[in-house]
């Protein structure tokens, strides 16, 4: 089991911000974390990765049970985590090839002599990510899409058994979107891939790979399940609360909203 939720609620500031989570996501699966702005998706981003700690209930990651052992340092080490939070703290001087094999030792920077094998490790990466063509270019000079492939490669660094991807198309156009979508997909193709996470609230990004969808409102599970069974005009309807319609097309959902008619 990868993730283990058991009525996992969190309490700040007198208020709760998370309340009754159960949610299971076996190895091997990839899954989307769907919900608009203010429904608690990044405070549970914060408990998979140990930041913070559930107030009550029972969870797992990785095998490794919160609240029973020290865990926040041997847990983010196994977890590929990209988020725009983390592109915002690399000193501006490091070329990609540099950032991407910071991975291998979890740090900001890279401060280590890396091994070749290390070197070797990050030159696939960047194949794979379609990176290598600017890897001796400066972080500071990439875009915004460039970048995020560069922090997906080097969240791969390690070899994690579970990558997060939180929001990672965030303002980018079309293209430079549809081409991080691509490197998402081939990196879910590859022998022993990652158990996927993506993490957003536009449905247009959701890919193939992701055939399982937790639906998070107001900080409670709305729904969870099957990609195809909830994110449809009916389950969506319901989850925003105002008519929509959910068209699919060559295995990827549009939205739309269904207006009434002015008479």
């Amino acid at each position: 089991m990868i993730i283990e939720l058991e009525n996992v609620s969190l309490k700040r500031d007198g208020n709760w911000i998370l309340q009754d989570l159960n949610w299971q996501v076996q190895k091997g699966q990839n899954w989307v974390l769907f919900g608009l702005n203010g429904s608690g998706k990044t405070s549970l981003l914060n408990l998979l990765n140990a930041y913070s700690f559930p107030t009550k209930g029972n969870m797992q990651v990785l095998g490794k049970e919160f609240g029973r052992t020290y865990l926040a340092e041997k847990l983010r080490i196994q977890i590929g985590f990209v988020s725009s939070s983390i592109q915002q703290k690399f000193d501006l001087g490091n070329n990609a090839f540099e950032v991407v094999l910071s991975g291998a030792f979890a740090s900001i920077g890279l401060y280590e002599k890396p091994t070749e094998e290390m070197k070797e490790s990050a030159v696939q990466l960047l194949h794979d990510l379609g990176c290598f063509a600017y890897a001796n270019r400066r972080y500071e000079t990439l875009s915004l899409g460039e970048r995020q492939r560069v922090l997906i490669a080097r969240a791969l660094m390690a070899d994690p058994p579970l990558l997060i991807l939180d929001e990672p198309a965030n303002g980018l156009d079309f293209l430079a979107r549809e081409a991080l979508l691509e490197s998402i997909e081939r990196i879910s193709s590859k022998p022993n891939a990652p158990t996927i996470i993506y993490v957003t609230h536009h449905i247009e990004e959701i890919l193939p790979i992701f055939d399982q969808t937790l639906l998070l409102k107001e900080g409670k599970v709305f729904a969870s399940g099957s990609t195809k069974e909830l994110i449809s005009s009916d389950q969506l309807s319901a989850f925003f609360g105002i008519p929509v319609n959910v068209l699919w097309d060559q295995n990827r959902p549009l939205l739309s909203r269904v207006h009434a008619l002015n008479k």
